[in-house]
Formats: C-alpha cells, sequence, structure tokens
C-alpha cells in the first residue's frame, strides 16, 4: 500500500472474470474510491475492462447483505452469526444422520473459483459430507471440455490453452473473447494479444453464428449454423487424412488411437457437412490447409462449442486437430500450464485414468461426471418423491434458478425443501428461498490469490493480495464462514474454525512425507508445519502450496524457490515463464498414452452421423456474451447496465420482414419449455435462420434484494428450456442451438 494526495493506493487482483488482471485501488476512508489498471503487474500489465474499473462500485453496493438472515416464521430476518450457524447444524445435522449423506445436495457456481476460499473449501467440504448430489455450473458451461480432455489425457483438469503469444494461427470456435477475455484460457488483454497475432502476420479465424466484435477482427469469419460445430471439426480432419496433411511429429511416440479417428470421420467430408453447417466444402478444405500449413497454429474452443448437443465430441475434436497437426504441447500451438500450486512432478508411465457414469442420478439416470450431476437434474431430484430425495440444499455461490433451465420448476422445488443454506452476498433469485443466507465480506475486504485460474494461464506466473481494507466489524471472512459452515456438516459445530485449515494441513503434510515421489519424502511432518508462515489458515495453506509445488523451496531444500514470504515480497507477482511442453509428464491414462479414440467417443458418433441427415431447424436461438457482464451477477451494478448491455432479442433484417418483426417492439419467443415476452433488435450481426438472447437476466422474481437488477430485470432464456436437452457425455445443458419460435406482438 501507498499514499497519495486523492488516499492510500492497495493492490488487488480483479476477482471478477478469468482475465485475473492487477488493479491499482485508490481507498479513501473504508472505501474503494477508484480502480485502475496496474502497469508493475507480471501478467495484465496495467489492461484494465469497464468491469474492473467498475470495482469500487461492486464492492460498495448498499444491497450487499452484512449480516447472516435467518428464516423465522417464514420470513428472513437478520440474525447473529451463532444463530445462524446453530440453525445450520440444526436444520442438516439430524437429516445426514437419518438418511445419509446423499440427501444434502450441494450446488456450486461460478464465482467460487474467484475467491480463495472458493479454491480451498468446498473440496474439504464434500469430503466431510460425502454426498454424491453435487451439481455444479460446470454443466451449464464447460464440463465437455473437462471430459473431453479426461478421456483424452486420464485427467479431466489436463486442458491445454491456445499460446496466444506465439502462435502463428488461431482457429476460433463459439468464442468471443474480445467481449469477455478467456474462458479456459486465463489471458489478461486476450483482445490485444488477437490484435498483436495479427500484426506479426498471423491468421485469426473464428467460426460464430454472430458477427461478433471477435469475427469483426477476423481474417476469415465462418457464420456456422448453430450446434454444428462438432461436423465442421470431424470435416477438417477427415481433410488432413484424405490429403495427407497429418504431421504429429514429436507427439506421435505419446498418441494411440490415430487410425481408428482417422477411419470414423471418414464419412464426415466436407461435401457432406457443408449443408448442415450451412458452410462450402471448398472453403472448410481451404481451412484444413491453413491449419496444416501454419509453423504453429492452436485450435480454441468455448462455450459456442460446449453447450450444444454435440459439446464433448467437438471439444474432443478440437484436441485431435491440435494433435493431428504436431500443434498439442508444441510452442506456438497449445500448451499445459504449471501453476505454482500443482502438485510436484509425478513420474511418468500408466495413471488411474478417467472413468465415466461410475453413478447416475436418482430420476432421470443421468450419469455422473467428474462426481458431478447435470445441473438440469436438480429441480427433479427435490420435487420427485421417493426414497432418496434431496431433502436439503447448501448452495455457494449460485443462481441456479436464473443459471439452469426451467427456473420456475427449480423455484418451487427449492420452496419445498426441508432447509437451505445459502453463501452468497446478495439476495437473489436463488438464496431469497434459504432458511439461512451466509454473506461473505466484499472483494476489498479479503485477500486474493487464482488457484483455478492460473492452471488456465497462457504464461505461467504466481500473484498474491492481501486485503486491501481491514474487515468490516460484524463480518467474518469467506474463509471463516466455510470453516464454520464444514464443522457444523461435519457434527462439530462449535470448535475453533482454525481446525479445518489444521486438520488439512495435518492431512496433506503426512500424505507427503510418505510420498516416495514428493520432495519432503521421510521428514518431520511436526518440523515443517513449524516452518509454514502467513497470518491466517488459508494463507498458511496458501505457503504449504507453494513449497510443495513445481517452483517451490520444498521447506528449505531449494533456498531460490517459492515461498508465501517470497511472493509477498514481490507484490507484483512472479514472472515464471513461458508455457512449456508437459507431456508426457500430465498425462494420466491407463496406457500412459494419448488416447486419442476412447471408448465413450466411438459409442456417441453414431449421433453425429445422425446429424447429417437431419433437417435444421428454421429458427434456432443462442446467447451472447458483453463486456460489461458476467452471467447473472454484474447486473446490480448501475454502471455496467446502461448503452448496449441489454437483454434484446437480436434478429436479423431477412428473418424479421418474414415474421412481421420490427425493431423496439415485443415478440413472443417459444421452445421447449416455454414462452418469454422479449424485446427486439433488428441487426445483421446475427445470421439468417438465428436469433440472439443473453444469458443471465429475468431480475423479476419477488423477493430479491437487487434494486438495480430489478430495475431492468430483462428475460430469463433458460426459462425457455425444460432441462431435456442434454449433451449425453457430459450432462451439459443444450443452451445454444436450440429450435424456438417467434411471434410477433402488437
Amino acid at each position: 500500500m501507498s499514499d497519495t494526495a486523492a488516499g492510500r493506493t492497495a493492490l488487488r487482483i480483479c476477482p471478477i472474470c478469468e482475465a485475473t488482471c492487477g488493479l491499482t485501488l485508490t481507498i479513501e476512508g473504508p472505501r474503494v474510491t477508484g480502480a485502475r489498471g496496474d502497469r508493475d503487474d507480471v501478467f495484465s500489465h496495467g489492461f484494465i475492462c469497464p468491469k474492473g474499473a467498475s470495482f469500487g462500485e461492486l464492492d460498495a453496493d448498499p444491497d450487499r447483505l452484512r449480516t447472516p438472515l435467518v428464516r423465522k416464521d417464514g420470513t428472513l430476518q437478520e440474525a447473529t452469526w451463532e444463530e445462524a450457524f446453530a440453525a445450520v447444524a440444526a436444520g442438516l445435522r439430524p437429516l445426514i444422520e437419518s438418511e445419509g449423506p446423499s440427501v444434502i445436495g450441494v450446488v456450486l457456481g461460478n464465482p467460487n473459483a474467484h475467491t480463495v476460499a472458493g479454491g480451498l473449501y468446498p473440496s474439504v467440504l464434500l469430503s466431510t459430507l460425502r454426498t454424491r448430489s453435487l451439481f455444479t455450473a460446470s454443466t451449464l458451461d464447460q464440463m465437455p471440455k473437462h471430459v473431453s480432455s479426461g478421456l483424452l489425457f486420464g485427467s479431466a483438469a489436463a486442458i491445454a490453452v491456445p499460446d496466444l503469444d506465439r502462435t502463428n494461427h488461431l482457429l476460433l470456435l463459439g468464442a468471443n473473447p474480445m467481449e469477455s477475455n478467456g474462458s479456459l484460457c486465463t489471458a489478461a488483454d486476450f483482445p490485444g494479444k488477437l490484435k498483436a497475432l495479427r500484426r506479426r502476420g498471423g491468421k485469426l479465424v473464428v467460426v460464430d453464428p454472430r458477427r461478433t466484435r471477435t469475427a469483426k477482427l477476423a481474417d476469415r469469419h465462418l457464420a456456422i449454423r448453430p450446434g454444428t460445430d462438432a461436423l465442421l471439426l470431424a470435416a477438417l480432419a477427415q481433410v488432413l487424412f484424405e490429403e495427407k496433411l497429418t504431421d504429429l511429429g514429436e507427439l506421435a511416440q505419446h498418441v494411440e488411437g490415430v487410425d481408428e479417428v482417422r477411419d470414423a470421420v471418414a464419412e464426415f467430408t466436407p461435401d457432406r457437412v457443408a449443408s448442415a453447417c450451412d458452410i462450402p466444402a471448398d472453403e472448410i478444405r481451404t481451412i484444413a490447409r491453413e491449419l496444416a500449413a501454419g509453423p504453429t497454429a492452436a485450435v480454441y474452443g468455448r462455450i459456442g462449442s460446449c453447450t450444444v448437443e454435440h459439446g464433448t465430441l467437438a471439444n474432443w475434436l478440437v484436441d485431435v486437430l491440435n494433435i493431428l497437426t504436431g500443434n498439442l504441447d508444441r510452442p506456438g500451438g497449445v500448451l499445459f500450464p504449471l501453476a505454482a500450486t500443482d502438485r510436484y512432478p509425478l513420474p511418468t508411465g500408466p495413471g488411474k485414468g478417467f472413468a465415466l457414469g461410475r453413478w447416475t442420478s436418482r430420476v432421470s439416470g443421468c450419469p455422473e461426471a467428474k462426481s458431478e450431476l447435470p445441473m438440469a437434474a436438480l429441480a427433479e431430484e427435490i420435487d420427485t418423491p421417493g426414497e432418496g430425495r434431496i431433502r436439503a440444499v447448501i448452495s455457494i455461490g449460485a443462481n441456479p434458478v436464473l443459471s439452469a433451465p426451467n427456473g420456475d420448476r427449480l423455484d418451487a422445488a427449492l420452496a419445498r425443501l426441508d432447509f437451505m443454506v445459502s453463501v452468497d452476498p446478495y439476495l437473489n433469485e436463488t438464496s431469497c428461498r434459504a432458511h439461512v443466507v451466509l454473506p461473505p465480506p466484499p472483494p476489498s475486504q479479503s485477500a486474493h490469490h487464482d488457484f483455478t485460474f492460473n492452471a488456465f494461464a497462457v504464461r505461467n506466473q504466481v500473484r498474491y493480495t492481501r486485503a486491501a481494507i481491514p474487515l468490516e466489524e460484524g463480518r467474518l471472512d469467506e474463509s471463516e464462514i466455510f470453516s464454520r459452515l464444514i464443522l457444523a456438516v461435519g457434527g462439530m459445530h462449535g470448535a475453533e474454525p482454525g481446525t479445518v485449515d489444521a486438520m488439512v494441513i495435518d492431512s496433506t503434510l503426512d500424505k507427503a512425507v510418505a510420498d516416495p515421489h514428493s520432495p519432503v519424502h521421510g521428514r518431520d511432518p511436526k518440523e515443517l508445519v513449524e516452518r509454514l508462515t502467513g497470518h491466517t489458515g488459508p494463507e498458511r495453506r496458501l505457503d504449504l502450496m507453494l513449497r510443495l509445488g513445481p517452483y517451490g523451496d520444498a521447506f528449505g531444500q531449494d533456498p531460490q524457490g517459492l515461498t508465501l514470504e517470497r511472493l509477498l515480497a514481490h507484490p507484483h507477482g512472479i514472472d515464471l515463464g513461458p508455457l512449456k511442453s508437459r507431456i508426457p509428464q500430465i498425462l494420466n491414462t491407463r496406457s500412459g498414452r494419448i488416447e486419442l479414440f476412447p471408448e465413450p467417443i466411438a459409442a456417441d458418433l453414431p449421433r453425429l452421423r445422425h446429424a447429417l441427415s437431419e433437417r435444421p431447424a428454421s429458427l434456432v436461438l443462442v446467447g451472447r456474451r458483453h463486456l460489461r457482464s458476467n452471467n447473472s451477477w454484474m447486473h446490480n451494478v448501475a454502471t455496467l447496465n446502461g448503452g448496449t448491455n441489454r437483454c434484446t432479442l437480436q434478429v436479423h433484417p431477412e428473418d424479421a420482414a418474414r415474421l412481421g418483426l420490427t425493431d423496439g417492439a415485443f415478440a413472443r419467443v417459444t421452445a421447449d419449455g416455454g414462452q418469454l415476452d422479449v424485446p427486439v433488435e433488428v441487426t445483421d450481426s446475427v445470421r439468417t435462420g438465428v436469433v440472439s438472447l443473453p444469458h443471465g437476466w429475468g431480475h423479476d422474481r419477488p423477493g430479491t434484494r437487487m434494486k438495480v437488477a430489478a430495475a431492468i430485470p430483462g428475460a430469463n432464456v433458460n426459462q425457455l428450456l425444460d432441462g431435456r436437452r442434454l449433451d449425453p457425455l457430459s450432462g451439459t445443458t443444450v443452451l445454444n442451438g436450440f429450435p424456438v419460435e417467434l411471434t410477433p406482438l402488437r
């Protein structure tokens, strides 16, 4: 921290999106009065977006809850922390003891990935509770990538990111980083990196049904028919095989199943997929040839390629193309980051592999993926009678009433729970149904380290910022909230919160000293505990992870290695260098090789073949992102809700004329799950046959306390879905490319 004429300043890593930019906050008294980019930050170098610039307004939002709420006589009332956690223990423990842990559903939202506590404690909660009823935002977003990575590489966390600073050719599918920065690809100033790619003579190809800001920057934009990404990617692979353009290079010795993939994609010729994708066959061949010809190249797909009917196949084919062109694990291609808190290097060779469908949901029989059940199944698991019905829910940083399909049904189901606890700073569309609401403090009063996003960063680095403002009297740090929640769930209500961190540290060190591959093998764990530094339990755990990590000091064995103290001495972060090749170390498959054609993929391919002969719907809907929005949790910041950040239905002029729609008038949108009345925005930025409605709106439900959002509520696009449309391998809801009908409202 430092003092200036305008007040003091403090550094803070932005917690709002995956870019994780460094901020310099201006502070006057107990408030943040300004935010600018930290020019000395080793990762973001001063970049900032409108969301980061609004940090102070978000931090001081008067609608943020400041005390716990407990439901009494049917209404939520302010309570003490002691009353709140006593209510949690009384509401959950009897259910766990009488009916088992799986009648407790745990719902985790995206904000968990943006806080220190969200990175450290949910796994401890789940291991304490031992429920199989876990639902997260992943099955509304990225689960297809986790599943395809698990099947290919043996680990759902083994996700390769494009080497943006060194690639010569970038093929983007279903991504709009000019608006949303990266996703599963942490890159501060992603827009600047795309422009730098163009300046150095590289090529940018964008596949998107909308002419987004990213598409406008591209050398080539393909306005694909939504939901056909997997067909296009399969055709690109077919061309590579047919024209003998495959070159695995050094990867060849680590890959099995190439011949099987060649046979599997043989029928997906450009001529056969052209009609379904609405992309000329010659253009598909050109894209494949240019991809193979680039000195380095990377294929990157995100939400638009995940939240579709063939999401897992599409994400599998993204990596297939990177592998066939020799660009996986190659500088300038796609590489696996190595975060400072990753595990110490393990020996190469056969691993445990990745399994799907180890259990299924009670009602619809949806298979688990990565120990999670589809968020779309949550409502039916609550409101369908029978043994094993979910009786209580722990919701942490989640708002599934807006983000999951059929929010009306889920809202009604939550209202019938025996008990619900929500960890959330707002009384939103989901937390308003809770029996206990536990509000974490604003971000200025919390420390920050990106446990999740550093594992997807386009450059290895490590940063940590302590709280910029002391914790306000009467608040609890989010780590203490989690610790007390874990103790209440685990039958230890009333124990010291620090017990949780101490147990995790002891358990971690006991395993490390017993592991012959650990850098502290054979040492005394008590001696190691005494070496840990930090003011808090989370800081001691961070110190532990840094010391045992791939760059760590191994508790004194490497004097130049990372520790918390060394990190604190570098307030702008420590640059750990560009991404490097990590194969075979990253592999955890049973064969010890990249398994290019795993059985679940082979079993799902007939669905893709059938799509070749399906008649496309005349009109389908896709979502869209905006630079000043982030799902449903930025709509209560007034400065971010003007201009073009609006919940409108974008319609192409030709479709508008055909359907009798006019700009600014309302239309009724009808789909599987229901209908919505929304304002029309006629624009040629969306292709014909496609309409676009943004995700995360619909702030018009009673019982919430979000004044700004309620004043401009918008419409909840997910209310158009009944939850039956899923990618079968990952359980991910089909949020893009589903058929709709439009009717003008006079």
